[in-house]
């Protein structure tokens, strides 16, 4: 849907280039509890198994409201789909750069911090997100990164993104490797191995990496950003490029199955609950309710302990263990920290990557 946390000073200089310009967003009617009742339903457009089912449960049983999830694979699919209409979802779920793009272009509703209790629980460096200045639109709702899951019964931890652009037909991944159908993570990949930026706008640099990108899917099995760790799990395939919780979940299936970043480094994102522009005051509010309950501590952890990913929300790290917090796989450690980067934003240089895309998908 993107470590910098080395100083305050650099997470801000690196996130500020993801801001972009922030166009107006139409002026939402403030649904205010008492003059108005929440919807009976809400309508999450999240990513595939992003929330623990049982969570939905617990809102109902408070609420009232029940839960309806549709999913989204990649921060593309996420967009075209509200370009084509906002109205059908309540509560979204995109990653940071896509925020930027969905303020700058108004298909946002900003966010009445009166309803929201539970913001302070934030972490610091996440209650001013420089993509999103002091929370006007959206709230972070997990982190993590993109790097390798491998089987380490099978197969080395693989050191560097070599392992995909240079394919070895007698390596045991051959054939039994998967890329996210994700183009800006895929092109990422490819550009990081390359030693450029991963938001470059150098044509020739992304030529490079789209010839890379056609070099590996000779040891692909296919492209895949919703199955990938259960295909690791069951054995099918034994290395796959993904992110970190989902492997993890793997992992839970199959002890064998582990997480790295390669050498040369890897994305870091934060995704975000935000509510689309247009929604009546009846939903405003049951979409507010909803991040609220998200932001309780103890359903802030049963969100990471369901996902696998590190969460934003600092009340809820008593409730994860000491265990959860120290996992490498998990949080990042210091060395690994300057090698990763955020995607952002780049406004219609975009097409380009989508253009290329398209070529690497069309190429034999």
């Amino acid at each position: 849907m993107r470590n910098r946390w080395v100083t305050a000073a650099a997470l801000t200089g690196l996130l500020l280039a993801a801001c972009g310009g922030t166009a107006p967003t139409p002026e939402a009617e403030v649904p205010t509890p008492g003059a108005v009742e929440p919807a009976s339903e809400l309508q999450l457009f999240n990513w595939t198994e992003y929330i623990d089912p049982e969570i939905y449960t617990l809102f109902e049983e408070e609420y009232g409201i029940h839960v309806v999830e549709n999913n989204f694979a990649s921060n593309e699919e996420l967009l075209a789909k509200l370009q084509g209409g906002t109205e059908g979802y309540d509560v979204i779920f995109p990653s940071d750069y896509t925020v930027s793009i969905l303020i700058e272009e108004g298909m946002l509703a900003p966010l009445d911090h009166s309803l929201l209790s539970n913001l302070g629980n934030l972490g610091e460096r996440f209650q001013n997100p420089p993509y999103d200045p002091g929370n006007v639109y959206c709230v972070p709702y997990q982190w993590g990164t993109t790097g390798f899951g491998y089987n380490s019964a099978e197969i080395e931890e693989p050191q560097s993104w070599s392992v995909l652009f240079d394919p070895d037909p007698e390596s045991a991944w051959y054939g039994r490797t998967t890329m996210l159908d994700d183009p800006r993570e895929a092109f990422a990949a490819a550009l990081i191995y390359l030693g450029y930026s991963v938001n470059t706008t150098d044509e020739a640099e992304l030529e490079q990496a789209r010839d890379l990108l056609i070099q590996a899917k000779a040891g692909l099995l296919g492209y895949d950003s919703d199955q990938f760790e259960d295909l690791l799990a069951v054995g099918e395939t034994l290395l796959a490029h993904g992110w970190n919780g989902d492997i993890l979940m793997g992992q839970a299936e199959n002890e064998d199955i582990s997480y790295a970043v390669p050498q040369e480094g890897g994305v870091i994102w934060i995704d975000n609950m935000c509510i689309p522009g247009g929604a009546p005051p009846d939903r405003l509010l049951a979409a507010h309710l909803f991040i609220d309950f998200i932001l309780r501590p103890e359903i802030g952890a049963l969100v990471s302990e369901y996902t696998y990913y590190a969460t934003p929300n600092a009340a809820a790290e008593a409730a994860l263990g000491e265990e959860f917090l120290s996992d490498p796989a998990v949080y990042p450690p210091e060395d690994l920290i300057g090698r990763l980067q955020y995607i952002e934003p780049l406004g219609e240089f975009e097409s380009t990557y989508q253009r290329l895309w398209d070529e690497v998908k069309a190429a034999p």
